[in-house]
């Protein structure tokens, strides 16, 4: 009778939560497998993209993965030259953000904060100033300037901090296949591929399509105007 009780118990209950229960299963799946969000805690990406941004990112771009895992389902398409993407770090397996500046079989290098891919130099051109208003006040403390970086076609706004020390300048390597060489839009401060190395095909998780929302650190985690559903370049 106690028995019987139990299970009549157990069954109501699986009656009540399990909707629930497979709902949010089902969201799990759909977050690790098609589609999430990350919340960016750095400035690595600046001006693109600011400390608070919570960003959208296409899981699926790239092949759709067994949820949790590093394993794909599908192929999906390569990453290219100029996507921005999410993947696990080499170094420590931790979520970082980064933008593709070289594919397997490029050559690439840095001159004087000048990125060469496959012999052909990036131009540079000055942008707006009002660019980095955007950003933290610590960060217009270093004295930021930013610029349009175009390369094969491909342009977007890149930060520089001249007062501080960085990696600007690298010898070519030629990017083995399977491999991809990631740099961070502010490039005088991110640990990126010249710090962490090169980041292998199943290591990357998705395509960063858009913010969806900002919160600003330095107001007190209020949202920021004019980030809402802001497309990335």
């Amino acid at each position: 009778m106690i028995i019987a009780s139990r299970s009549q118990l157990l069954l109501r209950r699986v009656r009540e939560h399990g909707p629930l229960a497979l709902f949010l299963g089902l969201m799990f799946v759909f977050r690790s497998a098609w589609a999430d969000w990350v919340t960016v805690p750095s400035g690595s990406m600046n001006p693109t993209i600011l400390e608070g941004d919570r960003v959208l990112v296409d899981t699926h771009a790239f092949g759709m993965r067994i949820p949790f895992t590093q394993a794909h389902l599908t192929t999906g398409v390569d990453p290219v030259r100029g996507d921005i993407v999410v993947f696990d770090s080499p170094a420590d397996g931790r979520s970082l953000i980064k933008r593709v500046a070289a594919v397997p079989g490029d050559r690439v290098a840095l001159a004087d904060e000048r990125l060469i891919v496959n012999g052909e130099p990036a131009s540079y051109a000055p942008l707006d100033a009002d660019l980095t208003a955007t950003l933290l006040e610590t960060t217009q403390a270093e004295g930021p300037r930013a610029f349009e970086e175009s390369l094969a076609g491909r342009r977007h706004a890149i930060l520089l901090l001249p007062r501080r020390p960085a990696a600007a300048t690298m010898a070519p390597i030629t990017v083995p296949d399977g491999m991809y060489f990631m740099l961070g839009d502010n490039r005088d401060n991110s640990a990126d591929s010249r710090f962490i190395g090169l980041v292998a095909r199943d290591r990357i998780v998705g395509r960063a399509t858009r913010v969806v929302i900002s919160f600003d650190p330095e107001r007190h985690g209020l949202p920021r105007g004019g980030r809402f559903l802001q497309p990335l370049n």
